[in-house]
């Protein structure tokens, strides 16, 4: 089934009642918030069809560079959605249990029986509900014969019991009948771990109360001893009473002794070791808590008079790091709810055959023995994934990671990522000249008149920019802000944020933050975000696909401030850019499939094809497959994000002052009066105002 099919299943009105409710909508509005924060890519769950916890799975799957289109389907609940996304961590596959119908706390049965590697295949079947996986499994898990109970005429609490009874080495066949209810098979099981003949009430003649009379009145027969002179004298038989019980917890691993207080009860040492010695209990006896449950008569309390050794589970694979994982991605807050850019630790350096990393691999478990004597299996600690990214190389070792240049270190959803940097120790000006680095550039000064920078990787400047130019492939940071007479140009294909930007010109793919933005036009294909109480987007032009959250919009002078969202002129011309390129993709894609019809000829016709060219062009053909599909992946993704029921397409947390202009899909909005606390969205062909 399709994600699309399943939303056809599902339509909107099913939670309907959900969307009204205003904490519900908060909750979702949270998650969209954490994942824009995060820097992930919301499109994949704003949709008011997931409920907030969904969302949450499909955000947590995203910041950990899972592919979430596996389980980013409303018609998934959050449980199934967690137990495939857990799944992913360990690469298991169960998809193909979850499309036989299983879901939910199924699935996480089905999951953790898979992590153990169990034949649970073998014994599952498609009928069966979680509990009655839940002991299967454990039963695989414990090596029972799983096969005297894996039978679905049985309900989970009539497995448990014949295998508890498995755990206890009893002889279960006298119960396994799916006719006796859970709890006569209760009493049969409690009569066999007595050491009792329960053939006297084993039928199903006998109710589960019968039984239980049965049983205890064979338990005080047995426990009652007759008189020396056989008299049968009954205050003598009561006082040789031998009453006490044996039980067998935690699968076989601990032994209990309970001698409950009553008049005449005289147990010894030599009947609880008799007692032992009758269940082959063999393993972990104490003596010393034995001896002392006689001598000091502790009755009416549960003595631990046996243990095993319990299996040790091996230590997982990890990995040591030797550069801090913890740089902050995302600014501090301030006080007043702006954000810290100047203070933020963007990354690290690392040199050229620097140790980053040693991956220390998994320990084998430690078997243990329970108080038959038996081993008890002990799982293997799972061994991790290698560390995935660039700019480093590992050594022969296996184990250690070394840096393959001088650069910046990053640790970004599990990859690590070392690029090229240059360190300019000085203000960047005309003088300067142009600097063009393949890689990234930290400027530890400030860029005056005339200052250029193009690079490939981020550009980080250490305090303000001015009159520049400014060109990067990843992201900008001018962490005290920028200040110009609209001669400043700054250019991402990732984010771009500072304290302030002042009569900037910003283009950018990613978002763009700061604390204050004033007479600046910005075009970006991400969202525009003014943090902190004294925030204010004031002036200029902006044009944002996914939107504007700010405090305050415009001021009280009525300055003209124009915010374009949603389907603007960026927006159209993305969708052409990648119009052409599908466009030559495609071309591309026809040539090569025509290539290949003429391979297949030859090769029909028995003439010899060198096997490389072959391989060549069926390789190329597949990853101009790929790259076809992802392209039309971002069309769509792109084509979702400015959909009509965007949430929060303009989000006003403060004062929206008369002269602003919202324009969303090409609708505009005058604002012709002060509001507080707004969002503006599209509503049918108007934009309207709601409170937030």
């Amino acid at each position: 089934m399709s994600k699309n099919d399943s939303i056809k299943m599902n339509p909107p009105q099913l939670n309907l009642h959900m969307a009204e409710n205003a904490e519900y909508q908060k909750a979702q509005n949270q998650e969209i918030q954490l994942g824009t924060e995060q820097g992930l890519d919301i499109s994949m769950y704003s949709n008011p069809e997931f409920n907030w916890l969904q969302m949450e799975q499909i955000r947590v799957g995203l910041k950990d560079n899972l592919d979430v289109s596996v389980y980013a389907n409303p018609a998934y609940s959050y449980d199934t959605m967690k137990q495939i996304r857990l799944s992913l961590y360990s690469a298991i596959d169960i998809v193909p249990y979850l499309n036989k119908g299983f879901m939910d706390d199924s699935l996480e049965e089905i999951r953790r029986a898979l992590l153990d590697k169990l034949p649970l295949d073998t014994w599952l079947k498609d009928d069966m509900c979680a509990p009655q996986i839940h002991e299967v499994r454990i039963g695989l898990f414990e090596q029972l014969d799983v096969s005297a109970y894996c039978d679905t005429r049985l309900n989970w609490m009539q497995m448990q019991e014949i295998r508890l009874g498995l755990e206890k080495k009893l002889n279960v066949s006298l119960y396994t009948n799916h006719l006796f209810s859970h709890l006569q098979m209760k009493e049969i099981r409690l009569g066999l771990e007595a050491g009792l003949d329960v053939t006297s009430y084993c039928s199903l003649v006998y109710s589960a109360l019968d039984m239980k009379k049965a049983r205890l009145a064979l338990i005080d027969k047995k426990t009652s001893k007759p008189s020396a002179a056989g008299t049968g004298d009954p205050l003598l038989n009561s006082l040789r009473k031998k009453n006490f019980v044996i039980t067998i917890e935690e699968n076989g691993n601990k032994a209990y002794a309970y001698i409950p207080w009553t008049p005449g009860n005289m147990v010894t040492e030599e009947d609880i070791y008799d007692d032992l010695q009758r269940r082959e209990i063999v393993v972990g006896i104490k003596h010393e808590a034995i001896s002392r449950l006689i001598k000091k008569k502790k009755h009416n309390e549960k003595v631990l008079i046996a243990e095993g050794v319990p299996a040790v589970k091996g230590k997982d694979g990890w990995f040591e790091f030797f550069v801090r994982l913890d740089m902050p991605r995302i600014p501090a807050p301030l006080p007043d709810g702006g954000v810290d850019y100047v203070n933020i630790e963007a990354f690290e350096m690392v040199d050229e055959d620097e140790k980053i990393a040693v991956y220390h691999p998994a320990e084998k478990g430690i078997p243990g023995t329970n108080i038959y004597g038996e081993t008890i299996h002990a799982e293997d600690g799972i061994e991790k994934k290698p560390l995935r990214g660039e700019g480093f190389r590992i050594a022969p070792d296996g184990v250690t990671y070394l840096s393959k240049l001088n650069g910046k270190f990053e640790y970004i959803n599990g990859r690590i990522i070392i690029t090229n940097m240059l360190v300019v120790q000085e203000d960047v000006t005309a003088v300067t000249g142009k600097l063009e680095v393949d890689g990234s550039v930290y400027v530890i000064g400030s860029i005056y008149s005339g200052g250029y920078i193009k690079a490939t990787g981020d550009i980080i400047i250490e305090h303000n920019v001015e009159a520049a130019r400014l060109i990067a492939g990843g992201n900008i940071m001018i962490k005290k802000g920028s200040c110009s007479r609209n001669d400043c140009f700054i250019e991402a294909e990732g984010e771009v944020s500072g304290s302030f930007f002042e009569a900037a010109n910003i283009n950018a793919r990613g978002n763009v933050k700061a604390n204050y933005i004033m007479n600046s036009n910005i075009n970006t294909l991400g969202r525009v975000i003014v943090s902190g109480k004294k925030g204010v987007l004031l002036g200029g032009r902006i044009c944002a696909v996914k939107g504007v959250d700010t405090y305050n919009l415009g001021n009280s002078s009525n300055r003209r401030t124009l915010l374009e969202v949603g389907r603007n002129h960026l927006y159209e011309k993305e969708q052409a850019d990648k119009a052409v390129k599908r466009e030559a993709l495609l071309n591309e894609l026809t040539q090569l499939e025509t290539g290949w019809n003429k391979i297949l000829q030859v090769i029909a016709a028995q003439r010899e094809v060198p096997e490389e060219t072959v391989r060549r062009v069926h390789a190329t053909i597949v990853a101009k497959g790929h790259e076809l599909a992802q392209l039309d992946a971002e069309i769509s993704k792109l084509a979702n994000l400015t959909d009509q029921n965007m949430g929060a397409p303009v989000c006003v947390r403060g004062t929206a002052y008369p002269g602003s202009a919202i324009v969303i899909n090409t609708i505009t909005y005058n604002l012709s009066a002060s509001v507080n606390r707004v969002i503006f969205k599209l509503r049918n062909t108007h934009v309207v105002m709601v409170t937030s």
